[in-house]
């Protein structure tokens, strides 16, 4: 029973820094690869809105338009299109 209860002292912390190094590993990664180079994103997700359980509206930024977009198991379907809003100094 003792010899037990020290595995378990040293192997769960040791498992616990391993997940821990490995979502760390992962998120470096993914902006590593996955993001755009020089910081600055294409596309910016301004508002999403619940419709039902399987739809959802969302208003994207895209050089300089939003863009409403309905989401649904189907996909996406543009509904409408208007000039960027300027954004308050805080959100940028």
């Amino acid at each position: 029973m003792f010899w037990y209860i020290v595995k378990l002292l040293v192997l769960l912390p040791i498992i616990g820094l391993m997940i821990w190094g490995s979502l760390k590993l992962a998120q470096r990664m993914q902006n590593r690869f996955g993001g755009p180079q020089g910081g600055t994103r294409a596309v910016r997700i301004v508002e999403t809105t619940m419709l039902s359980p399987t739809m959802k509206l969302a208003v994207l930024e895209f050089h300089g338009r939003e863009i409403l977009v309905s989401t649904s198991r189907n996909g996406l379907t543009r509904l409408a299109e208007a000039p960027a809003r300027t954004r308050p100094e805080s959100e940028a």
